[in-house]
């Protein structure tokens, strides 16, 4: 319909574990068409079941005008946290990966789940990273909690890394969530570098739990 604009939501799975990537994921849909999105069950990945995440993943994909997935490995995560240079970090790859989403989606609007403590500077490094296309910005915390399009988009992200996880474990064997809080996981790290003596390339290298596993001090 002539003059309704294309809304994008956008959000991530997977910054914290120190196993697997960290993903980044978007939605376009236009604007008259985002609130149905609440009828079918979207909201935030976190109050779903794997099983519901699934399905409407799938619903999703058929549902959207558009939807982009970036996927970041250890080694590109491990590059961005340990860099001298500013800006850098986490929060920086993850401005950039969404900025590589709204270059494809090409919306007229994008909300965002700001990672940044400060969102209007979230913005700003995904302005920088998006050149001269023109979006309208709208970055704030918690935004898969208020905005149904980035419900959705945080619903793929995060079926998206837990397939990846599933793939990783097929090879490595059950390393638990992949979260440092997990036992299972620290189990599975000691044990990989007990017997390799160092660790496996699906790991975060940066995350300081390693350096306490090869220092003896990080308890199961």
């Amino acid at each position: 319909m002539e003059g309704l604009k294309f809304i994008a939501g956008l959000d991530d799975a997977g910054r914290g574990p120190v196993i697997g990537p960290m993903v980044v994921a978007g939605i376009k849909l236009r604007e008259d068409r985002v609130e149905a999105l609440r009828e079918i069950g979207v909201r935030d990945s976190k109050e779903l079941s794997a099983r519901s995440r699934e399905r409407l993943a799938e619903d999703l994909r058929r549902r959207v005008d558009g939807y982009y997935i970036v996927k970041m490995l250890p080694e590109v995560i491990d590059r961005y946290v340990d860099m001298s240079i500013r800006p850098g970090g986490l929060n920086f790859l993850e401005a950039k990966a969404m900025a590589k989403v709204i270059s494809k989606l090409r919306p007229d609007i994008a909300y965002v789940d700001a990672s940044d403590v400060d969102c209007g500077r979230f913005c700003d490094w995904i302005r920088i990273n998006l050149g001269q296309l023109k979006v309208e910005l709208i970055g704030e915390h918690h935004a898969d909690k208020k905005y149904p399009i980035v419900s959705g988009a945080s619903i793929l992200a995060k079926v998206v890394r837990d397939r990846e996880v599933l793939k990783l474990k097929r090879i490595y064997g059950d390393f638990g969530s992949g979260y440092v809080t997990d036992p299972r996981t620290i189990g599975f790290l000691k044990n990989y570098y007990l017997e390799h003596g160092s660790f496996p390339p699906i790991v975060r290298r940066s995350w300081k739990t390693l350096k306490r596993i090869m220092n003896g001090s990080e308890r199961s």
